[in-house]
């Protein structure tokens, strides 16, 4: 039955007050004609019946399918306690943290989380997130546009084409300039990239390891930037921190990541989560939320919204981007994926995922016709260039249920032979060994 909070005499008492007698009157500006005459919806099913009809729709998927996909998007391992830990009704309905003495379970976990993210890449602060790494790396741009008040953004190939789109269409009716420093055959152009930096710079903006999971130094960017007072920006893999060369090490003034591999699975597309750290300096151009640790008149330690930058509390003009509350979940499911994990699991994912990848280029490199991009190092994901289409090679092996990777023709022209696989803990050397095999059949 359906639940109808309001009874017929409230709803008169209500319409009365409007000055109307009808809900219809409530729409009587609209033209009949202009109004729908029937929604077109199904006779309403029962429990039983609808949950017979969404498992119908989800044995349409491929769950037994091998995958080595990355792009950006990673399978990880999740830890049950994740979901049974955010899950919980505390978190799971808790609505924006506005009043801190009410909220002070989702603002103390937001406070960790920075931290978290904070030491995870060595800066000096971290918000409470974003949507995801795109957008991160756009609120890193804005940053750099406002503190600098400048308007050209140093933007490497190499950074994941996906989150670049995104920046492109975000800035696209800003007064902002996107100088794209070409990729040279997989690998960041440093000397280009170092070319480029000059005094109307806002921002430089590298990834590493970068899309074609090559790891690389960007201290000597960084630095040249800083003699230009511009930004240095980079977007990093989370899980790969524990073992590369930080943002803070590299002196980075803005880093930020796609926190997906943290404790998100990666579910069609999102909610996602967007992870940003600065140098203290740069904390009041942050975007969205930051908590702040304090005592109460008592002495007491307690957790609040600190530096809120938004249209609500300054003028307009000068506010920061909104990041809402849905994203306060997502930063709860890193934080424990982080908690559970420690740094020594965080090394161990990794380590273990490099050691996977080598295995893959050594197996798949004996192929015919198989070789490496380039010579460069690379972490938990490496370029393959085949001696087919690889968008053809994918769709071939997926038939046969392992996913190889992910096409790069799709962004880089010239690169239609190139396939990028990635691997995590979820794969195996078995499976690896299968998808040698396959593609050895094929090629």
């Amino acid at each position: 039955m359906p639940y109808i909070p309001h009874t017929p005499e409230e709803l008169h008492e209500m319409l009365s007050v409007v000055g109307v007698r009808s809900l219809d009157d409530l729409f009587a500006d609209i033209p009949s004609s202009m109004r729908p005459k029937h929604f077109n919806l199904p006779k309403g099913m029962s429990e039983a019946a609808v949950c017979g009809h969404l498992e119908q729709l989800a044995a349409q998927n491929c769950p037994g399918h091998v995958s080595f996909l990355g792009a950006g998007f990673y399978n990880h391992d999740i830890p049950k306690a994740v979901d049974a830990l955010a899950g919980r009704s505390e978190f799971y309905t808790a609505y924006t943290p506005y009043q801190a003495e009410c909220s002070q379970g989702t603002l103390q976990a937001i406070f960790e989380f920075q931290t978290a993210v904070s030491r995870l890449m060595e800066m000096d602060c971290a918000n409470a997130s974003v949507y995801d790494g795109g957008s991160a790396i756009f609120e890193a741009s804005m940053m750099a546009v406002r503190a600098t008040r400048r308007r050209v953004l140093v933007v490497d190939e190499a950074v994941n084409p996906i989150w670049r789109a995104m920046l492109a269409s975000y800035t696209s009716s800003l007064d902002v300039e996107i100088k794209t420093v070409p990729q040279s055959n997989g690998c960041s152009d440093v000397n280009a990239l170092l070319a480029a930096i000059d005094d109307v710079s806002a921002a430089v903006i590298v990834q590493n390891p970068n899309f074609f999971g090559v790891v690389a130094d960007y201290a000597a960017v960084f630095a040249k930037a800083h003699e230009h007072k511009t930004f240095g920006v980079i977007s990093v893999y989370p899980v790969m921190q524990s073992v590369l060369k930080t943002p803070g090490e590299m002196g980075a003034d803005v880093a930020v990541a796609e926190g997906q591999s943290l404790g998100m699975s990666l579910s069609f597309g999102g909610p996602y989560l967007g992870l940003m750290a600065c140098r203290k300096e740069h904390i009041r151009q942050f975007p969205g939320r930051v908590v702040g640790r304090t005592v109460d008149v008592d002495g007491k330690t307690g957790y609040v919204l600190t530096l809120q930058a938004r249209e609500q509390h300054i003028r307009r003009a000068k506010a920061t981007s909104n990041i809402c509350s849905n994203q306060a979940l997502c930063a709860l499911r890193a934080l424990i994926h982080m908690s559970l994990l420690g740094p020594e699991g965080l090394t161990r994912t990794a380590e273990n995922n490099m050691g996977l990848a080598r295995y893959a280029v050594e197996r798949l490199t004996a192929l015919k016709g198989v070789a490496l991009l380039n010579s460069a190092p690379f972490g938990s994901e490496a370029a393959l260039r085949l001696p087919v289409p690889a968008a053809d090679v994918v769709k071939a092996m997926t038939a046969k249920g392992v996913v190889p990777g992910y096409p790069l023709g799709r962004h880089y022209p010239g690169m239609e032979n190139v396939l990028l696989l990635s691997c995590t803990e979820v794969n195996s050397r078995g499976q690896i060994d299968k998808l040698a095999e396959i593609m050895g059949g094929l090629l």
